[in-house]
């Protein structure tokens, strides 16, 4: 038994729909700017870049209901609904023919971003991780199994504050594929099973206030509601 110098935390997982049992959490990898829409809203153009990737801690990804602490050290609070993609089969140099194999299921998810932050670091220069990796900044509903859902490639995903509608796409909008952004990432890292993939968001991001009631939902696979704490 291996003697650590102090109890090590539980292992961050995520629940699986109709099921007692969690899928462990290993790396979570998150797709800047997947449909054209958020590229062009964000000030890039579409058609000149491939996929890029960040990254948040594992314990970041929380039930996506309830109320999600509002962030300290901002202002200016956005939110980003996701197709996240659980990874059950790890490999590296993937083919997109073969990532779908790699694939265990998928869930609907909120990357929450400290907007002002990251523009700050855009401005310097610097990594974004304190804009995107903090705690609670990615809620995410339970997971549902591809081997019950298959692997939607179409399907309305959107997002509403306090019913207002503030993001509405399809799945077939993103400019990379869940296969290519899969194919991607393996070439420069080897995935393991229990990674999770974000996988862009549709245009319509926008600032979220304390006692903001976010609903946010994606055809086929799941939708979720949360409430944003007080700052």
């Amino acid at each position: 038994m291996t003697d650590y110098v102090f109890t090590p935390a539980p292992i961050p997982s995520i629940a699986v729909q109709d099921s007692d049992a969690r899928f462990p959490l290993r790396r979570v990898f998150c797709v800047g700017r997947n449909y054209s829409e958020h590229a062009r809203e964000m000030g890039h153009d579409p058609d000149r870049e491939p996929p890029f990737f960040f990254m948040k801690p594992a314990d970041a990804v929380v039930p996506a209901e309830g109320v999600i602490a509002y962030p300290p050290l901002t202002s200016d609070l956005h939110h980003e609904v996701e197709l996240v993609v659980a990874i059950g089969k790890g490999g590296a140099d993937i083919s997109p023919e073969q990532a779908f194999s790699h694939v265990w299921g998928y869930g609907v998810g909120v990357d929450l971003t400290r907007r002002d932050l990251q523009a700050q670091a855009k401005k310097l220069s610097r990594p974004w991780e304190w804009s995107k990796a903090f705690d609670e900044s990615a809620p995410a509903t339970a997971l549902r199994p591809a081997s019950d859902i298959g692997h939607p490639s179409s399907g309305k995903i959107w997002l509403k504050v306090n019913g207002e509608q503030r993001q509405i796409g399809d799945l077939a909008d993103q400019i990379w594929s869940v296969s290519e952004v899969i194919s991607h990432a393996s070439k420069s890292v080897v995935l393991k099973a229990g990674d999770l993939i974000f996988t862009g968001t549709p245009a319509g991001v926008g600032a979220l206030q304390p006692g903001d009631v976010v609903t946010a939902g994606i055809d086929s696979i799941g939708e979720l509601s949360f409430t944003l704490g007080q700052a």
